[in-house]
């Protein structure tokens, strides 16, 4: 069997070290991989949004399988891109579709579901534009951070208090 591995962090490399175990492994790569997947398997330079350069290697590798690391392409739908290819279709992706991506890719429609559902999690606030005074009344000593999220989770960052977090909305006022 010959598996392409999306990624380029140390979950893939953990991922293909285990990969490697198996006695039906014929070929791993991973694409883009990194320094630790290079000693141990076939690193590609392929970015993992670049779905038809994806296609085009797969196919040209005979690729079996096709086991999904980060968040950013399941979010981006790499798993429906596969199905919804005829060429493809055939080719398992381990890792949900879009939709079923956005539990992990969207921190505000995961605390939403958790909410909707009754399940424990920590208290949040959703900051917008349009509700960025709400900031100011967080408690400082039981608050002492705020999450901000733009897009997927792979692009977020801790802001420490209500100037900083008006400034960012101020530069950059698309943020959710």
């Amino acid at each position: 069997m010959n598996i392409l591995l999306l990624g380029s962090g140390g979950r893939e490399h953990a991922i293909a070290w285990k990969l490697l175990q198996s006695e039906k492994l014929e070929k791993l790569y991973v694409a883009p991989g990194n320094a630790g997947t290079k000693d141990i398997a076939g690193n590609v330079d392929i970015q993992v949004n670049d779905f038809q350069a994806i296609k085009v290697f797969v196919l040209e590798n005979n690729i079996n399988m096709v086991v999904v690391g980060p968040e950013d392409p399941l979010v981006n739908g790499i798993s429906d891109f596969f199905v919804g290819d005829m060429e493809l279709s055939h080719i398992p992706v381990i890792g949900p579709s879009k939709r079923g991506a956005e539990l992990e890719g969207s921190k505000d429609f995961a605390k939403e579901f958790m909410a909707r559902h009754g399940i424990p999690t920590a208290a949040y606030l959703t900051v917008t534009n349009d509700n960025i005074e709400e900031i100011k009344k967080l408690d400082p000593v039981n608050n002492c951070g705020v999450k901000v999220f733009m897009g997927s989770s792979t692009g977020n960052m801790l802001v420490d208090n209500a100037t900083a977090l008006e400034k960012i909305f101020a530069e950059s006022p698309t943020l959710i």
